[in-house]
């Protein structure tokens, strides 16, 4: 590891020069190399509590029920919200709906979207002479300003031989 390079070049010409040839910031040598306090615990993640507040299993059982009634089963939380509270239910927030829906994996597009196949590019393909053609319209400037001609070439696409051009006003 990098820390043992630092130490046995820092010997020789000094742990700053060691961290630079070695391209490590003094910084991150100090910290790898910090002494432990004796007696000191170890950092661990804090484990969180359970918020006091929050919803029991059963009343998450009751909100994903009531979300998946067959007369809520196309509106979205916040309307079944709204006609719960018209009802004088209160089962929790429109922002625990969604949670709940959320960690249940039903949070997406209920209405069934068209599904269009991808546009394929045409590809003309020649396997012989004289079988495709292809053409292109070229603007070159005139004798005059605000002056142009127009040349018109066509194109077989197996040779690449000039079949046709025109050079117009």
């Amino acid at each position: 590891m990098m820390r043992h390079e630092v130490e046995e070049l820092g010997v020789h010409i000094g742990r700053r020069r060691a961290c630079e040839t070695l391209g490590i910031a003094r910084p991150s040598w100090y910290r790898w190399n910090r002494p432990v306090a004796t007696g000191a615990t170890p950092l661990l993640p804090a484990l969180r509590k359970p918020q006091p507040r929050a919803l029991g299993e059963l009343e998450r059982q009751r909100i994903m029920h009531v979300l998946t009634e067959p007369r809520f089963c196309d509106l979205a939380p916040s309307a079944v919200y709204a006609a719960l509270l018209d009802q004088g239910t209160y089962l929790g927030s429109i922002s625990t709906f969604y949670r709940l829906m959320r960690a249940n994996e039903q949070v997406r597009e209920r209405r069934r979207l068209a599904t269009h196949p991808p546009t394929v590019k045409p590809e003309l393909i020649a396997t012989r002479p004289n079988e495709v053609w292809s053409w292109d319209v070229t603007r070159l400037a005139g004798p005059a300003k605000w002056t142009w001609f127009y040349l018109y070439v066509i194109l077989d696409i197996y040779s690449r031989y000039v079949v046709g051009w025109r050079l117009a006003r």
